[in-house]
């Protein structure tokens, strides 16, 4: 396989044989399975929300931030599903990983699944564009490969979803055996898909998987671990970010104008050598800039 070849195509948004998407995922394979459940990251790097199948306000992020070949990026899940080029936003960041392995690092989101891409749209759009599942299931092996979270200088603590009641300590996740499907429910399954909430302890998540947890859980669990600062996605911010718990929380959303109708700006947060913060925001892309096609039928549900 010619990696250089296959991301200049996916960087047109266009789609590889068939048989080149076998190759890339086996190769991606092959790095993420020497990777730990926390990857330890070494800053300065960038850190990116959910993209959802939205390419070429994935190129805007790449636009603002940095070329990905040139700077470090931190994904934090949620690549496919609801936009129209879920397959193309995947594979692209799957050839720059290959590419480049200490330079883009991939966490796991809820969406990066069997269950929930059958419903909302990745399963489908596999199948329209290559005539059957094969592809959606190569993409699918993968998903069961990538980390759960990240450590950043010691001091971030980076997740798709949010901290579990199972979990105390980083060192806990990982004795977690992530190459698997996402469970219903434990550590993992919390991990990608609880929320925090303006509460004191834990409750019961209305997403009816994971758990909602307040500030008193994130100040108990930032000073077992060392930490300064969750950053986390999984939660649509109309500013593109939101900061929680006095600032020892964020969210940070990388999909502008979520499913192409919510009219909200995107953000990423570059972590510095030293560990400073800085946002930079922006905007879906431009109509010249994008390929417009027909809209799946896909659930309205925002998960």
């Amino acid at each position: 396989m010619d990696i250089d070849k296959v991301i200049e195509v996916l960087s047109k948004c266009q789609t590889p044989s068939e048989y080149e998407i076998k190759q890339l995922c086996n190769k991606a394979i092959e790095i993420l399975i020497e990777e730990a459940n926390v990857l330890r990251i070494v800053p300065p790097v960038t850190i990116c929300g959910d993209i959802h199948g939205q390419f070429f306000d994935l190129v805007e992020l790449f636009d603002l931030g940095g070329s990905p070949f040139e700077t470090n990026y931190l994904f934090m899940g949620d690549f496919v599903d609801r936009g129209y080029y879920s397959l193309e936003t995947f594979l692209y960041l799957l050839a720059l990983k290959v590419k480049n392995p200490r330079r883009i690092s991939i966490l796991r989101g809820n969406h990066e699944c069997r269950q929930i891409t059958k419903v909302y749209g990745f399963y489908l759009e596999c199948v329209k564009k290559y005539g059957n599942g094969n592809v959606w299931r190569y993409c699918t092996e993968v998903f069961d490969h990538l980390s759960l979270t990240a450590l950043i200088g010691n001091s971030i603590f980076s997740v798709h979803g949010g901290l579990s009641p199972s979990i105390k300590t980083i060192n806990q996740i990982s004795l977690i055996n992530r190459k698997q499907e996402l469970p219903h429910e434990g550590p993992m399954s919390d991990m990608l898909w609880s929320d925090p909430e303006s509460i004191q302890n834990w409750g019961m998540s209305p997403r009816g998987a994971g758990f909602i947890f307040g500030n008193e859980v994130v100040k108990n669990f930032n000073r077992t671990n060392g930490l300064s600062l969750i950053t986390r996605a999984h939660q649509l911010c109309m500013d593109g970010f939101q900061y929680m718990f006095d600032e020892s929380l964020v969210t940070v959303w990388s999909a502008p104008n979520y499913f192409y109708r919510s009219g909200n700006i995107a953000a990423i947060l570059e972590i510095g050598e030293n560990l400073t913060r800085q946002f930079k925001t922006f905007k879906a892309a431009p109509k010249e800039k994008r390929i417009v096609k027909v809209k799946m039928s896909i659930p309205k549900y925002f998960l």
